[in-house]
């Protein structure tokens, strides 16, 4: 990522950062206002997005910064025990060879260490479903280190 900073006399600074689809200009008043601009082409006009107070600016700096909260996993839902331990949801695949056997006959515990410890489908959760036949679309919730929830997930896909 590129950012391109200059001084605007008697404003303030400019930062010009690019992005994969245009360009996110932030302009940081002496008066402490902030605004942003977004321009989609290097020959567009900006359109200003919004604008904050100085205030403002800072307390929704410190939010995006992470200050107030820090995600565990951008791209899935986990959860770390003490012991590194996750706890995790995945939701079955269409065409996953788990679909329409059982946590145990599907063999899950023993062939990647994941624990499967209760399953949601359509709004209800059933917890203990070692008897329980798998579908396209359930969600299953379990425990296992991260080697074994990669396991798991390589087992999801086949």
């Amino acid at each position: 990522m590129t950012i391109r900073e200059s001084d605007l006399p008697g404003v303030g600074k400019k930062f010009e950062i690019d992005l994969d689809d245009g360009e996110m200009i932030v302009v940081i008043h002496n008066t402490g206002k902030r605004e942003v601009f977004r321009r989609d082409d290097p020959d567009a006009d900006s359109a200003r997005v919004f604008a904050f107070d100085d205030d403002l600016a800072r307390t929704v700096g410190s939010i995006i910064e992470g200050a107030h909260f820090q995600p565990v996993e951008p791209d899935s839902t986990k959860t770390t025990l003490p012991g590194g331990i996750l706890l995790e949801w995945y939701e079955l695949p269409p065409g996953s060879p788990v679909v329409g056997e059982t946590p145990t006959s599907a063999g899950i515990r023993t062939r990647t260490g994941f624990t499967v410890i209760a399953v949601q489908r359509d709004g209800t959760v059933i917890d203990g479903p070692d008897a329980e036949t798998l579908r396209e679309g359930d969600t299953v919730i379990g425990v296992g280190t991260r080697e074994n929830c990669a396991a798991f997930e390589a087992l999801l896909t086949g």
